[in-house]
């Protein structure tokens, strides 16, 4: 048989079969990785939604002010309670509502807020249509290391309703509030949440203002795991910095599980 070189060294023929199929399975592996993920994106989209507000004597008449991902038995939806933080204009008959669908004329659906959580920076909103759950996981915790992704509105409506989907490793499990550095920077508020403190999800992945309320969800079960939150938990965790950062955070989806159980009894 015929024999080959490599850096020099004789390579017997069948040494570049067993090379062949290496590189294969590598390619391969990375193929169907890759092909899955499409996969549950595809299947996550129509369960994320846009929330903002609508006035028909407005122009443009659509605000969008963050996102959504439908839970429950499909009239649910969840977000982060900033995003509905908002004060209609009766006036102008200005509606708190949900964009279903992608591009630049989604369908809109008037939305009314059934639940809000300050703690956790949570709101549930209600719809009259039934849309596609998103499933809630039961895990206690995730790890450090793990890889997940979120799927929202980074750039709102700018561009048209276009879902952008990230992909992040879980790079610390970190409580909300850290301790200050002086007695002077303590408040009754945050001397509260040290003792008890809320440790969140801190991601190797940028989510920006719009990407509020996106699900955090693994890739292989697309099951929900945080809720990504950029306002929040940032201007807690970060009022130390004159400047905030660029990491990213999710409040863990337990507490969800329990706003929505208690509206539902679930």
């Amino acid at each position: 048989m015929k024999n080959g070189m490599i850096d020099g060294r004789v390579v017997h023929r069948s040494s570049w079969a067993w090379l062949g199929l290496i590189l294969m399975a590598g390619f391969g592996s990375g193929y169907a990785e890759a092909s899955e993920l499409a996969d549950t994106v595809s299947a996550v989209k129509p369960s994320i939604v846009g929330i903002g507000t609508y006035s028909p004597s407005r122009r443009p008449p659509s605000r969008l002010s963050g996102t959504g991902f439908v839970v429950g038995d499909g009239h649910y939806i969840a977000t982060n309670a900033h995003v509905v933080d908002i004060e209609l204009d009766d006036r102008k008959k200005e509606q708190l509502v949900v964009f279903v669908g992608t591009g630049n004329n989604p369908r809109v659906i008037p939305a009314t807020i059934v639940a809000s959580e300050g703690q956790h920076d949570l709101a549930l909103l209600k719809v009259s249509d039934s849309l596609p759950a998103m499933r809630l996981s039961n895990r206690k915790t995730v790890r450090e290391g793990e890889n997940y992704v979120f799927t929202g509105f980074p750039l709102g409506a700018v561009l048209g309703l276009y879902p952008v989907t990230h992909r992040g490793m879980i790079s610390s499990i970190t409580p909300m509030v850290i301790p200050a550095r002086s007695s002077g920077q303590l408040s009754a508020q945050k001397i509260r949440q040290l003792r008890q403190p809320l440790m969140v999800y801190q991601l190797d992945a940028t989510a920006y203002p719009g990407n509020s309320g996106s699900p955090l969800y693994d890739p292989d079960d697309r099951s929900v795991v945080g809720i990504i939150n950029g306002v929040y938990v940032k201007s807690t965790k970060e009022d130390v910095l004159s400047d905030p950062s660029g990491i990213s955070y999710a409040i863990p989806v337990r507490y969800l599980r329990e706003l929505l159980s208690s509206l539902t009894g679930g």
